[in-house]
This record gives C-alpha cells, sequence and structure tokens, in this order.
C-alpha cells in the first residue's frame, strides 16, 4: 500500500498561479534526484530516495515520467502519462513492484500541479511545485485504513 500511494503520489508532481497552458510541465523536463520523508500510520517515519526522469511533449500539455524511489523497506518503480488541457490535468500511472494502475486528475496552474491519484485500492492528494531547479512534493493518503499517513520529497535538478 505505500508503494502504491507513493508512487501515485510522485507521478502528479504540482500549484496556483495564472500562466500560459503547458507551463507547470514544462517546468518538470529533464532529471530530477533528491530525498524525502514517508510518515506511516503508526507515527514511524523512513527515508526516501528518489530519481524522475520527465519527458515534456506537445508544447507542454503531455507529461510522460519515470520515477525511482527507495527506502530501507520498498522500492517503487513508477511510470505515468498526464495531459493538461486549460489548466485541468488527466492522466494515468502504473507501478511495476506492485503491478498496479490507477487515473490522476487535478489541475496545474503556473509552478503547481496538485493532483488526486486513485486505484481501487486507495485515494491520495498530492502536490507539487516546482522553482528552477528544485521541486516540492507533497502526498497525503485520504484512505483511511492507509498504512501510510504522508511523504514529503524535495527533488534537485541533475
Amino acid at each position: 500500500m505505500l508503494r502504491i500511494i507513493l508512487a501515485a503520489a510522485l507521478c502528479a508532481a504540482g500549484g496556483l498561479s495564472q500562466a500560459s497552458a503547458g507551463e507547470a510541465f514544462t517546468r518538470l523536463a529533464g532529471q530530477w534526484r533528491g530525498n524525502g520523508t514517508i510518515e506511516f500510520s503508526n507515527k514511524s517515519k523512513e527515508t526516501l530516495h528518489c530519481r524522475a526522469a520527465y519527458d515534456v511533449l506537445e508544447r507542454g500539455a503531455n507529461l510522460q515520467l519515470s520515477i525511482r524511489c527507495a527506502s530501507d523497506s520498498y522500492r517503487i518503480d513508477l511510470l505515468g502519462n498526464a495531459n493538461e488541457a486549460g489548466g485541468k490535468v488527466t492522466g494515468s500511472w502504473s507501478e511495476g513492484t506492485l503491478n498496479v494502475s490507477g487515473t490522476l486528475s487535478g489541475s496545474a496552474e503556473g509552478s503547481n500541479i496538485r493532483v488526486t491519484a486513485a486505484s481501487p485500492a486507495f485515494t491520495a492528494a498530492f502536490g507539487l511545485v516546482t522553482n528552477g531547479g528544485r521541486q516540492s512534493v507533497s502526498i497525503r493518503s485520504e484512505t483511511p485504513d492507509s498504512t501510510i499517513r504522508s511523504a514529503t520529497i524535495s527533488l534537485a535538478r541533475n
């Protein structure tokens, strides 16, 4: 369950300010690396080490991503595809380690992306803010019985 929530959340990587179409995705283009913390329902925490690659297509309207994260206990291998039109984000994701997939929906404006990631097993809210060569990702489980409460990740452009 942890891998699913984190993977979906990372897939959404993005917030609020008026900007041209595709700007939020365009800011993500390239290779990123960083660390974060995941908090479990029992309030224990683990450090995450992540790498992300974002390909931006169609003048910023389409984002294809590959994200890998690892902690002492978990591995995540995420692939995703998101589309932005008029500030609305839709897409899909899959996580290879657990062989699960789901949908993304939300908004992208300026340097921010806010997305809900859903699958039959859970729902998670996540946001990503990109400022220059830095990204901040926040994830919050909306599934009451989830073993994961939240995660925060800071990435820097390689």
